[in-house]
């Protein structure tokens, strides 16, 4: 049995470095989505639909059901897969990111969505600015210092495209959600500013999946309790057989 780790946007597979540390499982696998930290693959257009049937094909290649673990757009990823290619998927574990036809895109993602002020947002998108807008979430200094030097040229190409492709993600994505059958479990920091708590809770609800809140932490729970989400998601597995 694997279990796949899915990253979002914007980081690489190394988002979850912390987490498998504390594991007790040595079956992982961490996944780097075309275009973040790797070269995409030609003709690849980075669009939700792309990376959705790509993350389906690199589980095919596990030749098994997966334990599929995704954070942020990873999250997304993940519940599309589950609900699309549930013979792929033994259990599924995702957070600050959940697929709902009510909710609204948050401010930043506006701006990569619109032609032009996309562009100039990636332009101003250094380092030095990631730092300050991890940081400020609770981030400590040398993971937020770790995380923003690996935001790269590639990468800035291939958010623009996906968070265009997704203007309408919830309708287009939403209803399949309904369907999913495999064991889930939600989870998110309660202080999350791009999702907050009663968009995951919907998800739980609508998926019947179980739910795990970590308190005063922000979006980026991989990075901030790493021990603790290793310990739910074990607790979680583990009631699975």
């Amino acid at each position: 049995m694997t279990a796949v780790f899915v990253h979002g946007v914007p980081d690489t597979n190394h988002l979850w470095d912390d987490v498998l540390s504390h594991l007790s499982r040595k079956d992982t696998v961490a996944v780097s989505l075309p275009g973040f930290g790797v070269d995409a693959p030609d003709g690849f257009g980075s669009t939700m639909g792309e990376y959705a049937d790509w993350l389906a094909g690199e589980i095919e290649k596990v030749g098994e059901p997966v334990d599929l673990v995704g954070h942020d757009w990873g999250a997304l990823l993940s519940e599309r897969v589950v609900s699309q290619r549930p013979d792929l998927i033994r259990t599924w574990a995702a957070g600050g990111g959940a697929i709902d036809e009510k909710y609204e895109w948050h401010a930043a993602a506006k701006m990569w969505q619109t032609p032009g002020v996309g562009e100039q947002f990636m332009e101003g998108m250094t380092a030095d600015a990631m730092v300050a807008a991890l940081t400020g979430e609770g981030v400590a200094d040398d993971k937020a210092r770790a995380s923003s030097e690996r935001i790269d040229d590639r990468m800035k190409a291939a958010i623009l495209p996906l968070y265009r492709s997704a203007v309408n993600i919830g309708d287009e994505w939403g209803p399949a959600m309904d369907g999913v059958s495999r064991p889930g479990l939600v989870i998110w920091g309660a202080n999350d500013p791009y999702m907050a708590t009663d968009i995951h809770e919907r998800m739980a609800a609508r998926t019947k999946a179980k739910t795990f809140k970590h308190k005063d932490t922000s979006h980026w729970w991989p990075v901030q309790r790493p021990k603790e989400t290793a310990e739910a998601l074990e607790a979680f597995w583990g009631e699975q057989g």
